[in-house]
């Protein structure tokens, strides 16, 4: 494919559309209604003489894509990598995988993160948010996965070849999808994550649940609900600072072929803004296309 969009909002639809205009083959991979779809009104944006619901905006904005030939793909995206030869991209879901020459980061920002004691404190020292990246590093050790989903799953399964043990906490919920034998599960709430001295500094030791008990384990990654696409970007290495895609004015990544546009860049969450920015990416990464 020439382009793959992931994420269905303003951001998205906006890359879509000029993208397909500018003559690209455009795929957007989406799990279904976003944010702006909970919006009860919107009377702020141009062009519209009355307001008008969150979900009818996001309905017009696909209707009009798919108008103009953009193809539609239902599931939920849970890995991101370069393919072998590095000549392009791999979007990943749990049913099947994507190649395209490009890719276009537009699912929108996390805007929960677990409170939880000592988890911002030890990333980088045990706490991690990629399973394909550092999964090398746990060889032989126990680790544990905090989500409940798919998303969840396809960490826990990723860490199963180099761990000795890998288990999920859902964190008080019940798993979204069927969890393997050879994973042990903890539904209980995590109340810390405990550390330890090694080597002069600090580093996971463990977890602590809700009823007091300390689970020991030498690494935690964290794959709560779905991964946006600052998880996405992660795991292929862009650049992230407080927790928003780092871009360039056309919105390109440090990753070749890599683009981001919408709340996950950060600055002001509004469809204006996400509207433009989509604009840009998509005709940034169709010129990228006809380079190729």
């Amino acid at each position: 494919m020439d382009i793959i969009i992931i994420g269905s909002g303003p951001a998205g639809i906006s890359a879509a559309l000029y993208a397909k205009r500018a003559g690209a083959d455009v795929t957007v991979i989406t799990r279904g209604s976003g944010a702006l779809a909970k919006a009860e009104k919107i009377e702020n944006y141009y062009g519209l003489a009355e307001p008008v619901t969150g979900a009818e905006l996001e309905a017009n904005g696909i209707a009009g894509a798919k108008r103009l030939g953009v193809e539609f793909v239902q599931g939920e995206v849970v890995g991101l990598s370069m393919n072998d030869d590095f000549t392009g991209l791999v979007v990943q879901t749990p049913e099947k995988s994507f190649e395209g020459k490009t890719v276009i980061l537009a699912a929108g920002s996390t805007r929960l993160a677990p409170k939880i004691p000592g988890l911002k404190e030890l990333e980088g020292k045990g706490v991690s948010y990629c399973a394909i990246c550092d999964a090398f590093f746990y060889r032989g050790k126990t680790v544990a996965v905090l989500g409940e989903g798919e998303y969840a799953l396809h960490e826990a399964e990723i860490l199963q070849p180099h761990a000795s043990k890998v288990m999920l906490f859902t964190n008080g919920k019940e798993p979204a999808v069927k969890i393997p034998d050879s994973i042990e599960v903890h539904r209980e709430k995590v109340d810390a994550v405990e550390s330890e001295a090694v080597n002069g500094m600090e580093r996971v030791s463990g977890l602590r649940t809700e009823n007091g008990a300390s689970i020991p384990a030498e690494g935690l990654f964290v794959a709560l609900g779905t991964a946006g696409s600052v998880d996405l970007a992660r795991k292929i290495g862009a650049a992230v600072e407080n927790n928003r895609i780092v871009v360039d004015a056309d919105m390109t990544t440090n990753v070749p072929g890599l683009y981001a546009a919408g709340d996950c860049t950060g600055g002001l969450l509004q469809v204006v803004k996400a509207a433009y920015e989509g604009a840009v990416a998509g005709l940034a990464a169709a010129k990228y296309v006809r380079k190729q």
